[in-house]
């Protein structure tokens, strides 16, 4: 079936101009004259949908540890963890459907509707909060809704891959997942001053009247309008990004789809796992540091750096990036422990943000691979094409890099997940309590699974032998 009969089978939309039928960003000359314009304006509100999302998804990062200061639930450490953990889950699992879901309504359309959605969250926040009674349960179930938030960074990235030409994607898709990603540490960062809480290094202090949680709800819910209302008037549908569902999860059966979500639970799994974290590590190892004015950087750093890594990756290619990304990852978790075991916060926090440097390179990276593994494959089944031919193959491998972008995102995410769960579930194992020797023996779990990923790293994708490397016909696209 070809794309534009997929179109007929949508419901007509309102405002025809929304979608754009035509679109060639390979082509140099569309590209400088129409497409540029068009990808950068949709790239820029994307950004902000994320970012918005983001944000709402950690809610509950600084959420929970500012439940321990000022508020008398009474949840132990454990508790607290879990309450964390528990929107990684739920944005892991929507990440699936949230891929598909640009292929089926629209990237522009999905936009509203996830934008929307973030509505649930941030005033269930104002309902728990306001309520003393609120029992744990509760509290569990109105932060697993933040998960909605995590989904939109799948449908987000699955959408922009299809604006730019393959030569800007590393980068481009680095800038997109970056400007999501600032959304943790804009939580982090303004929440505590939004909530009365102070922060900003002592710049602002707490407010007399105590912290109200509930007006960070109501600050999200506004943005989240905004963010849907710019989606609808500012970005596009685009038809070429239109797909069956049985032509996309075709990618399951592909080796490379669960190897590169392996990777990803390790840079991506880490940067979310320890955003979600960090604040709750913080107050915990070390009380006497002020988590207002510190959980913010490690989201702030890891985000930064991410589009430096889709970038060094475009030059120097992805597997290479990755392959040292995640040995330098495996030398600052080392620290960390070090850093744990000896009780110095000094040690912590710059090892700990190295950790966190590591996660946005290895983020950029590993994106910028997928797009090109999976057009090499593309060509690898129509050997010697030449002309419409080889175009048609891309074209394939564009549409399932862009499936096992969003699941890979939504493996990546479970790997959130399964990192701050680790540390409640140590706590479980110390009556309630998260031990300096729990938080260690978490660290020396975590580095075992990079020493797993730079193998993996190197097996596939770094060894000369690697089969896809030595073809003759696609030296013209690195990995």
């Amino acid at each position: 079936m070809t794309q534009t009969l997929v179109r007929e089978h949508l419901p007509p939309t309102r405002h025809r101009g929304a979608w754009i039928d035509h679109w060639e960003p390979e082509d140099p000359e569309f590209w400088e004259h129409t497409g540029k314009k068009v990808a950068r304006r949709n790239l820029i509100f994307s950004v902000f949908a994320e970012n918005i999302a983001f944000s709402v998804w950690l809610l509950w990062s600084i959420s929970a540890a500012l439940l321990v200061a000022h508020y008398n639930f009474g949840f132990s450490a454990s508790q607290l963890f879990f309450l964390v953990a528990v929107p990684n889950f739920v944005g892991s699992v929507l990440r699936v459907p949230y891929t598909f879901a640009v292929p089926k309504f629209g990237g522009r359309n999905w936009t509203v509707i996830s934008g929307l959605l973030l509505l649930v969250p941030t005033l269930l926040l104002v309902v728990a909060v306001n309520n003393p009674s609120t029992p744990y349960w509760a509290f569990l179930l109105i932060a697993a809704t933040a998960g909605v938030g995590g989904g939109n960074f799948a449908s987000s990235m699955t959408n922009i891959s299809f604006f730019y030409p393959d030569r800007k994607k590393g980068l481009v898709l680095g800038l997109n997942a970056a400007g999501g990603n600032i959304g943790v540490s804009i939580i982090q960062l303004g929440l505590p001053v939004i909530v009365g809480a102070g922060g900003l290094f002592g710049l602002v202090a707490a407010s007399s009247g105590g912290v109200d949680l509930g007006r960070a709800g109501y600050v999200w819910a506004a943005l989240a309008l905004v963010s849907a209302g710019c989606a609808w008037l500012f970005m596009n549908n685009l038809t070429v990004s239109l797909a069956r569902f049985s032509d996309q999860i075709t990618v399951v059966r592909h080796k490379h789809t669960w190897v590169m979500s392996w990777l990803y639970i390790g840079t991506f799994g880490s940067f979310i796992g320890y955003s979600a974290a960090f604040p709750l590590l913080i107050g915990l190892q070390f009380p006497e540091v002020s988590i207002a004015n510190f959980a913010f950087l490690g989201a702030l750093i890891g985000s930064v750096a991410r589009p430096f890594g889709g970038w060094l990756a475009d030059r120097l290619g992805g597997a290479r990036v990755t392959f040292w990304n995640f040995l330098g990852m495996a030398a600052g978790t080392v620290a960390v422990i070090i850093a744990v075991n000896r009780e110095s916060w000094p040690l912590f926090l710059g090892a700990f943000l190295g950790v966190f440097v590591t996660t946005g390179i290895g983020n950029g990276s590993t994106y910028r691979m997928i797009p090109m593994i999976f057009q090499k494959h593309a060509l690898l089944e129509t050997p010697g094409a030449t002309g419409a031919t080889r175009a048609a193959a891309l074209a394939r491998g564009r549409t399932r890099a862009a499936a096992v972008i969003g699941l890979s995102s939504a493996v990546g995410a479970f790997g959130g997940f399964l990192i701050v769960s680790t540390f409640g579930v140590l706590g479980l194992l110390n009556d309630g309590a998260v031990p300096a020797s729990a938080i260690a023996t978490a660290f020396v779990i975590f580095l075992g699974f990079y020493a797993t990923c730079v193998l993996l790293t190197w097996w596939h994708y770094t060894r000369r032998t690697f089969m896809i490397e030595r073809s003759p016909n696609l030296s013209t696209v690195d990995i």
